[in-house]
């Protein structure tokens, strides 16, 4: 008897620990005409897809763009990319087209792709604070420190750091067991959430997100928000027509940095310290994850001479082309 229901039991254990349930998406909750609210997103995705798309054609077209600190701008809009497009469509295809329901492995995909290209875009931005940062405190050494060899070192780093995060981040979820709601509320799979409805210990997965927000979000802010506080010191120390020359070249990658972190690290924050309803953060977090990809390339191409320049000679040149192409009437 006592044999027969230890293997019962442990049957029963196998069974809960390898079931691998179908997860329910909730989005928007009770909100009369969510629907506009996707619709806009998908708005967002095609400006999105067509910005940096631009960029990234822009920077390798031109030759006098394929600089160090234009490949981290490259790998920027390549992040903006591929994170938006890991996130949008499906969310798109969930609300707009009712299909809710995510089967398990999908929602382990979506959950890595989602959170990948976001670190990324957040190491992006301290590689180009560093960028920033050389260039303006030490001039001199600008050209011999931040080479594209040097640039492309970092990028690597940057890949294979918030990949393997990731990958350690989504794998643990692999050992939970789901036996009560499959519910997620959020627009998708987040970590946090998923975790919340496993039925045995998630200690080492909360660990385990403190120490990925922690590495990838509020470290590089820190570091960048440091940078900028040597870079302000630097410039104290030299006349103010340079200051004005050495603010403008930053002032594109300050309006990035504000986009991208200051909404980021306001819901992190508050969901550590306070109760946020389920519908306000789920608009403040999927903003943050769509808005500034689409206004980055937006505010690279406006801000930056260098960019500008680049696009003026481009549309020079393709002019020229269709002239030279276009049949001569006899």
């Amino acid at each position: 008897m006592t044999a027969n229901m230890t293997s019962t039991q442990f049957v029963s254990s196998m069974n809960e620990t390898f079931f691998r349930p179908t997860f329910y998406i909730s989005g928007l909750y009770n909100i009369p005409h969510a629907k506009y609210y996707y619709a806009f997103l998908c708005f967002v995705y095609a400006v999105t897809v067509l910005g940096n798309s631009f960029i990234m054609g822009t920077i390798y077209l031109v030759r006098s763009l394929h600089t160090a600190k234009y490949l981290a701008v490259f790998n920027l809009a390549f992040s903006d990319l591929c994170g938006s497009s890991a996130l949008i469509p499906k969310l798109l295809d969930m609300f707009l087209f009712d299909n809710q329901y995510i089967s398990y492995e999908a929602c382990l995909a979506n959950m890595f792709f989602v959170y990948s290209f976001m670190t990324l875009q957040s190491l992006t931005l301290l590689a180009l604070a560093y960028d920033r940062l050389v260039a303006i405190c030490f001039p001199l050494r600008y050209h011999a420190v931040v080479t594209k060899k040097a640039m492309s070192l970092i990028i690597g780093i940057m890949w294979i750091v918030s990949v393997t995060l990731d990958a350690l981040l989504v794998s643990l979820v692999t050992r939970l067991s789901f036996c009560r709601s499959t519910t997620v509320n959020s627009y998708f799979c987040d970590h946090a959430l998923i975790s919340k409805l496993a039925c045995n210990d998630t200690f080492v997965d909360s660990i385990m997100g403190y120490v990925c927000i922690s590495v990838l979000l509020y470290i590089p802010l820190i570091l960048i928000t440091s940078s900028y506080i040597c870079i302000g010191l630097a410039l104290q120390k030299i006349a103010h027509v340079q200051q004005t020359k050495a603010m403008k070249t930053c002032s594109s990658h300050v309006i990035l940095v504000a986009l991208f972190y200051v909404p980021i690290i306001s819901v992190y924050t508050a969901g550590f310290t306070t109760f946020v309803d389920t519908n306000v953060r789920i608009i403040n977090t999927a903003l943050t994850h769509t808005i500034p990809p689409m206004l980055n390339p937006i505010i690279y191409t406006l801000k930056t001479e260098e960019v500008m320049n680049s696009v003026k000679v481009l549309f020079k040149r393709s002019k020229v082309k269709s002239a030279l192409n276009r049949p001569v009437r006899t």
